[in-house]
């Protein structure tokens, strides 16, 4: 049978289009949605970066929120930030690198040749570091690249990176989170119309395993808990969409110490 004649410029569609719909369902969002966030944010230009615009679980607009200043509004510790950043990934790191050393590699229990008379370098084994095959000098050993920090430091870290996305208005409240049934079609749809151009971050108070399963399969949306919150995820997400209800549980965990009873700044204790 002849195969069907297609005018110029046009593409024959089959049913492989539904899927890939679906698939682009899934993808970042597109140019519209691009332009759309471009357009809320330059709304927000001019508001206080404290005073952020708040949504319903549909994605219409609900108002605006006023974010803790002792969390979000905190001068940046840039040295601190790096420092706990490197901390994150170093404790991540397994430190399982291993050779094997010149008592480790099997063979070599034979002298190679006589020690004189024939005119080459004197050998005692063919597991030597200079023979192939042989064993590794100084090569990695399985160790451990944990560090310490302090808690105060930790906190203030945190408190930095959500100050430097609150300044860059990278955050946004969401009054709850309804969904019935875990559907990451209506995910994105959520994550569309409040904006979401880039990676999301969603931060809730508590597990949600409907939320969860919707984000799974979603490579550039993560959801975590607040309590869980940490630098690396911030940095490796553009936007943050946190729950109203997890402001609270951030300002009850990661908010500064207070000040020593019967202390106050500038003036000596008596």
């Amino acid at each position: 049978m002849a195969a069907e004649e297609l005018e110029p410029g046009k593409r024959k569609t089959g049913a492989r289009s539904s899927s890939a719909a679906r698939v682009r369902s899934h993808a970042k969002p597109g140019p519209k949605a691009e332009s759309a966030a471009a357009g809320k944010l330059a709304e927000d230009e001019s508001a206080d970066p404290l005073s952020v615009p708040t949504y319903t679980a549909s994605g219409e607009r609900a108002g605006r929120f006023e974010l803790p200043e002792s969390i979000f509004g905190q001068v940046p510790h840039m040295a601190v930030m790096h420092q706990a950043f490197l901390r994150q990934r170093n404790n991540a790191r397994q430190g399982t690198a291993k050779v094997k050393h010149r008592d480790e590699v099997s063979g070599g229990g034979v002298k190679p040749y006589r020690q004189k008379g024939t005119g080459r370098a004197r050998h005692g084994s063919t597991r030597e570091p200079s023979m192939v095959g042989g064993g590794t000098v100084f090569g990695p050993e399985p160790r451990s690249f944990a560090e310490r920090m302090p808690r105060k430091m930790r906190r203030l870290a945190l408190r930095s990176a959500l100050s430097v996305k609150a300044s860059e208005r990278k955050v946004t409240v969401l009054e709850n989170f309804v969904i019935d049934k875990p559907r990451t079609a209506e995910m994105v749809s959520l994550l569309h119309a409040i904006g979401v151009d880039d990676t999301a971050l969603v931060v809730l108070p508590a597990a949600n395993e409907v939320v969860a399963r919707s984000t799974s399969n979603l490579p550039w949306a993560k959801v975590i808990l607040a309590s869980n919150l940490n630098l690396y995820d911030l940095f490796t997400h553009d936007r943050v969409i946190i729950a109203k209800d997890a402001v609270s549980v951030l300002e009850e965990t990661f908010s500064p110490p207070a000040p020593r009873r019967g202390w106050v700044a500038g003036e000596a204790s008596e």
